[in-house]
């Protein structure tokens, strides 16, 4: 061992001894649960993890005891009952670079079922600090706290949840930069070949049957309301507004940039399509919001209509 890394393993040794001075402690005290057991939260937690044991319905219903952790959990609002010991703990690892953290893993025990009505009291302590580990995340320290949950002052179950408090690890190097990927084409048939062509020409066109001037979109061979295989085509005047819309932020795909907003516009003329709006923050996208027609080029080999809105 060289003689620097001989002094970096005898200060995080020093540290280390800094850290376990808190094992012990109290990282919650008195705490209570903002709920009492109840049907509601249990019929939630069933539903969605696709759990339908007959035990946790009717008359004499239990909750799972896997929900132990959601009758302490603080909300939206957080814990008031963290102890100065847990603060002062994460400050000193803020303070010596430690400033990210992961939860790993949690162990539980059962001690006995919890019901609706029951009111959940808890207490938690520091249970240990781990020496400094390396891992894929970075370097850090692993701290572990044990939660004992009550119930009608019996003890219910115990909680240790466990902790990564750590430096993120260097960036890998960048790779090669990659090509872009290019956006997928359409599938042009003899169905939308004349759209497209529209498309080309900065004109987007709209399906009108000849025989009951029915508008329709997408373009289709034969009319959805009387059936004639007969039409021709209108130009969209490119006003619309915002019918719907979702924004995409997963999963990423080549080509396209999340998160951005894709939404169904009705146009003017009463029909309605899907496109991607530009020119507000995927942020501020509304239903309602006024839009109109831009033609955008994607790449040297396709051309998109799309739809801009404008902010306030």
């Amino acid at each position: 061992m060289t003689a620097d890394a001989a002094g970096a393993a005898e200060e995080a040794g020093r540290f280390h001894t800094l850290l376990t001075a808190f094992e012990g402690q109290p990282a919650a005290t008195g705490g209570r649960g903002k709920d009492l057991v109840n049907e509601p939260m249990i019929r939630h937690w069933c539903e969605a993890m696709g759990d339908a044991h007959p035990a946790y319905t009717g008359p004499d219903a239990i909750a799972p005891p896997t929900m132990l952790q959601a009758w302490t959990m603080g909300g939206l609002s957080g814990h008031t009952d963290r102890s100065a010991a847990y603060d002062e703990l994460l400050a000193l690892l803020d303070s010596a670079g430690f400033t990210s953290v992961v939860a790993t893993d949690c162990e539980q025990e059962y001690h006995r079922p919890l019901r609706p009505g029951d009111a959940v009291a808890f207490d938690a302590v520091i249970e240990s600090v781990s020496p400094r580990k390396t891992t894929k995340l970075g370097t850090g320290h692993f701290v572990t706290t044990r939660m004992d949950v009550h119930a009608g002052g019996e003890l219910a179950g115990t909680h240790r949840f466990r902790i990564l408090k750590y430096a993120p690890a260097g960036r890998p190097p960048a790779r090669e930069q990659k090509p872009r990927a290019q956006r997928p084409r359409p599938v042009i048939n003899r169905d939308n070949e004349g759209f497209w062509a529209g498309v080309r020409d900065h004109k987007l066109l709209i399906q009108r049957c000849t025989a009951c001037a029915a508008l329709r979109f997408p373009w289709l061979p034969g009319c959805n309301a009387c059936a004639s295989p007969d039409w021709d085509t209108v130009e969209a005047s490119g006003a619309g507004t915002v019918f719907s819309y979702v924004v995409m932020h997963h999963p990423p795909f080549p080509a396209f940039d999340p998160p951005y907003a894709v939404a169904l516009v009705e146009l003017a003329e009463g029909v309605r399509m899907v496109s991607n709006i530009t020119g507000v923050p995927y942020d501020k996208v509304r239903i309602g919001l006024p839009v109109h027609l831009e033609f955008l080029r994607v790449d040297d080999g396709l051309e998109l209509p799309v739809f801009s809105g404008r902010e306030g």
